[in-house]
């Protein structure tokens, strides 16, 4: 017979998980009932025949207790049910649950507390790291700024969905560049608030003098130059999220006048004596830390506790750099949308990004972005054509060799390149010489009048001057191409074509 309290029955109404005992047995389910009653568990106990009915009925099931004997029914309800871990008691064959991993632990008998409150605590952590839950079935569109499958972020975005249906203060904590506000937006988006303002402030960048008006505005003459009456940012963030960024650089005098705030939820303007109610959630953060900073007086303890309800840590880039590849991904998307340009990085460029220490954390890998699409727009970046801070892997670079045809044209085009084709003055016999080149040490007119072959006369130049480079470096071909500003490989070739050999 199924017990079901109408204590229980208003739990389920609420949402409460219930935990379910399936067994045939009369008095070892009786004895189960006891001890789930005086634990205070919230629980539905029957038989198997009726567990295709209570399974239809029964939302926010927390585990399935299973008793006696596997049949092959209750087999198949383990595996059509993989979003609910089962626990097994009394049980003949265990053998039968081998391959199940959501059944998660046995209760053995005779029945304790410890024991029983473990594998509820178990049952708990199995539903809170499904990888639904973990947004490994796509993101959603409020997490897609908190880019990254890594365990640190996973951890970000759960404590995020349990804080943000709450009032409770939030204080993130995490280096500078790490998404601090990007955290607070989505607390914001994912509450009760957000339909109203989210309104940041960054208290670092404000000058003291001026943010005790910046935060609760002032009154119409309350200082030289207040003209007018000025809403602050208190009223302005009415009915939603009022983020404070940077709380650790906010000055004596106003962390006093912000923990009145929080403790009577009350505020005046800058020269008024009219109080305000604040309807605001405050969401904190912070790069540094506060409690050393109690220890030698620079913050106030009565603050840091008011505002230190629920802690996140925003983790370091180079504490998830798994995570590289996806951020790259969304922030090249997020460019291309913006300027219609994009950008390609090989893996071996990103092997090379995952060995640097990203100081400057997210915000600096969006800086290296914009600057390679604004180098290499619509191009595959490798590791060579990264900045030479972030070239971690020792690669090879690849460098293009041309067919001759394209190596002489350019060849005559620098050759050529000094002339004026354009001073009809200049044609005295004077200015041909002038522009005489050398080849096998003779010297040649720039044209002779009856003419030259001129893919010949460049062979013998270009013999001369490897001949005297190789000559001057005692035929080391190294130093000989560097003088000579080409690829080692490509002087050995030119060697080979030309039969050049050193003198014995």
């Amino acid at each position: 017979m199924t017990k079901i309290s109408q204590k229980m029955q208003g739990h389920h109404m609420q949402g409460q998980k219930h935990i379910l005992v399936v067994d045939n047995d009369a008095s070892r389910r009786h004895q189960i009932e006891t001890v789930l009653a005086f634990v205070g568990e919230h629980f539905y106990v029957f038989s198997e025949a009726e567990i295709d009915q209570h399974l239809a009925d029964i939302a926010n099931v927390l585990t399935i207790i299973l008793c006696g004997d596997i049949s092959s029914k209750l087999q198949e309800v383990i595996k059509s049910h993989p979003t609910y871990p089962f626990i097994y008691h009394d049980i003949i064959d265990k053998k039968q649950l081998n391959g199940y991993v959501n059944v998660i632990g046995e209760l053995t008998t005779p029945l304790n507390y410890a024991q029983l409150t473990e594998l509820v605590h178990h049952s708990h952590q199995y539903h809170n790291n499904l990888p639904s839950k973990r947004g490994n079935n796509g993101p959603s569109s409020l997490f897609r700024s908190l880019v990254g499958s890594s365990e640190p972020m996973q951890q970000v975005r759960f404590l995020i969905e349990q804080v943000a249906s709450t009032a409770a203060n939030v204080l993130i904590l995490g280096e500078s560049g790490t998404g601090k506000e990007v955290v607070a937006r989505n607390i914001h988006n994912l509450s009760d608030r957000s339909k109203g303002p989210f309104v940041p402030v960054n208290c670092g960048a404000i000058p003291a003098e001026l943010l005790e008006s910046e935060l609760f505005g002032h009154e119409k003459g309350a200082f030289t130059g207040a003209i007018s009456t000025r809403k602050g940012r208190f009223e302005m963030a009415e009915g939603g999220t009022l983020f404070l960024d940077e709380i650790g650089d906010m000055p004596q005098p106003m962390q006093v006048k912000l923990l009145r705030v929080l403790q009577e939820r009350t505020f005046e303007r800058v020269g008024g004596a009219k109080s305000i109610k604040a309807n605001v959630r405050i969401v904190a953060a912070t790069h540094q830390h506060l409690e050393d900073m109690i220890k030698t007086n620079d913050f106030r303890e009565d603050l840091y506790y008011r505002l230190n309800v629920f802690p996140i840590e925003t983790p370091a880039l180079r504490e998830r750099k798994e995570d590289i590849p996806l951020l790259l991904k969304e922030l090249i998307s997020r460019f291309s949308a913006e300027q219609g340009q994009s950008v390609r990085f090989t893996d071996q460029a990103i092997e090379s990004l995952k060995e640097h220490p990203w100081a400057g954390n997210v915000r600096e890998l969006s800086n290296l972005i914009e600057r390679m699409i604004i180098m290499f727009g619509e191009q595959v970046v490798n590791v060579g054509q990264l900045p030479l801070k972030y070239r971690h892997l020792d690669v090879d670079d690849y460098q293009p060799e041309y067919p001759e045809e394209i190596q002489e044209r350019e060849a005559i085009n620098e050759l050529f390149s000094g002339f004026d084709y354009d001073d009809e003055d200049d044609d005295s016999e004077e200015s041909n010489a002038e522009g005489a080149m050398v080849a096998d040490g003779n010297t040649v007119d720039v044209l002779p009048n009856d003419g030259l072959n001129l893919k010949e006369y460049l062979a013998d130049l270009e013999v001369s001057l490897i001949k005297q480079a190789l000559d001057k470096n005692d035929w080391v071909v190294a130093r000989s191409a560097e003088l000579l500003d080409m690829r080692r490989t490509t002087l050995v070739e030119k060697m080979r074509k030309y039969n050049l050999q050193k003198a014995s």
